[in-house]
């Protein structure tokens, strides 16, 4: 992230500064309303049917089970009618009336199935459960959601790429539109004061295009919005094209009709252009590389050890080589492999490509680079959060090939390929695209290959890649 601020202007960087913390998703609003509301109407079930059933036949375990199933049923109702969204949990009419809806099936279906011999008793003693559970609950949800929404820690974080009469037009539509959620914090623009000026209805201008990506890459920010007239079609279609290499969405202020920058994709310019790593996928991967990172550490324990005893006794120097490498969004992190090289000889910047019976090469660390043995210390990168199990192998930042090329050189738009977290293992490594650059047709499979996993990820492609990884590693084709 500093890396990239350098690059800027002291005023760019200064906003950048104040946004290195992403804001807070919406997405976890949901989440933590649910892990509030899941346990508080399970119980509320619970105590229905403990007023509903006589007591020789009331069975504690088995009203658990019910009380479980009716309140997923209910939570899996709100979700279903966007009731979770943080403007329906801060008002709270449209949030009650949600809340009436998924509740009559799940509580019909309680008194249906069950024995119970009063009707009118079941009737009121499951509504005076729920009852007890709603007030409190929706009061504390309402009045939590709309602290964080006037806050502004669910607010979109946007810049503005162009000024200028359409990006006013931008902002007054923007202050206009009701419960707006973007906050801008910014301008780009490359025209003079006069065309664009320096600060539009108090939204600063801070640089030009060219400072777009770095400032991206050295914040955290949500939106890009583009207001450009629509004869300014050559630069646009510029600033989309620069724009694929980062995981944020992208807005075209002409295409808006409310402001609301929800649906990118009804501008045909913009189909291909959409946030990689939304909240839901964050979640869902995260989970993924947890447990079976654990998993994979508690079988391969054995191999890891024997691995360090190995280098130890075969050449003096740390068992562990730390290499800054590209990750997510093109930031660095340190990547952990075991030592393949004689200590004096490591080469942490990847100035030299590592060739077929190189010197530097210990006789442990050929046979653990063949086998992939090297990277399995990246299983505490997983753990820790820098790396993903699955995605674009991460290279080093000064990589070069055989030819002594860089590879964004060799490749237009690389970086694209950091718009998800880099894997130990991916889609290229198992379709043969591993080792040496020596070509420049293999970067490009392997290009073609992340931007393949990335436009199609999924937890069953994830998945898919583990179980074929052991596979792929038989073949040692291009590992030295």
């Amino acid at each position: 992230m500093a890396e990239h601020s350098r690059h800027l202007n002291e005023a760019a960087r200064t906003v950048a500064l104040g946004l290195r913390r992403g804001a807070l998703e919406p997405f976890w609003l949901m989440c933590v309303a649910l892990c509030i509301e899941l346990p508080v109407f399970t119980l509320a079930f619970w105590f229905a049917l403990y007023g509903s059933i006589p007591d020789g036949n009331f069975q504690p375990f088995v009203a658990a089970g019910w009380a479980v199933l009716a309140s997923l049923g209910y939570a899996t109702g709100m979700i279903a009618v966007n009731a979770y969204r943080s403007a329906v949990m801060a008002d709270g009419t449209a949030f009650a009336l949600r809340t009436v809806i998924c509740l009559l099936p799940p509580a019909t279906a309680l008194l249906l199935l069950t024995p119970v011999t009063d009707t009118a008793v079941a009737v009121w003693a499951t509504a005076l459960s729920l009852i007890t559970a709603i007030i409190p609950t929706r009061i504390g949800i309402q009045t939590a959601v709309r602290w964080v929404i006037e806050t502004g820690l669910v607010a979109r974080r946007a810049i503005i790429a162009g000024g200028g009469e359409e990006a006013e037009r931008l902002i007054r539509g923007l202050n206009q539109r009701p419960g707006n959620d973007i906050r801008l914090y910014g301008i780009f623009d490359d025209r003079d004061d006069i065309r664009s000026p320096k600060q539009v209805l108090g939204v600063p201008k801070i640089g030009g295009y060219g400072d777009l990506v770095s400032f991206v890459r050295a914040s955290s920010v949500d939106l890009v919005i583009i207001a450009l007239p629509f004869s300014a079609e050559a630069r646009i279609r510029w600033l989309l094209d620069e724009f694929k290499v980062l995981p944020v969405e992208v807005g075209l202020s002409n295409y808006s009709r409310d402001y609301s920058f929800e649906q990118p994709g009804r501008a045909p310019v913009l189909a291909k252009i959409s946030r990689s790593f939304a909240p839901k996928c964050r979640l869902t991967k995260r989970i993924f590389d947890i447990f079976f990172a654990i998993c994979a550490l508690i079988l391969l324990w054995p191999v890891l050890v024997i691995t360090a005893i190995a280098i130890r006794l075969e050449s003096p120097g740390p068992v562990l080589f730390r290499q800054p490498r590209h990750g997510y969004n093109n930031r660095i992190i340190e990547v952990l492999k075991f030592r393949s090289m004689y200590a004096d000889q490591t080469d942490r910047a990847a100035k030299k490509v590592v060739t077929r019976n190189d010197p530097r090469v210990t006789r442990v660390g050929r046979f653990i680079r063949r086998s992939s043995i090297d990277e399995l210390p990246q299983l505490f990168n997983v753990l820790r959060g820098d790396l993903s199990l699955v995605g674009p192998r991460p290279h080093a930042i000064d990589a070069l090939s055989s030819q002594q090329e860089r590879f964004s050189q060799i490749v237009d738009g690389y970086s694209a390929r950091h718009r998800l977290p880099p894997g130990i293992t991916g889609w290229a490594q198992i379709n043969g695209w591993r080792g040496e650059i020596d070509e420049a047709e293999k970067l490009e499979a392997r290009f073609e290959h992340d931007l393949y996993y990335i436009e199609n990820w999924s937890v069953w492609l994830d998945f898919r890649i583990l179980m074929r990884t052991p596979f792929s590693l038989l073949s040692s084709k291009g590992a030295y």
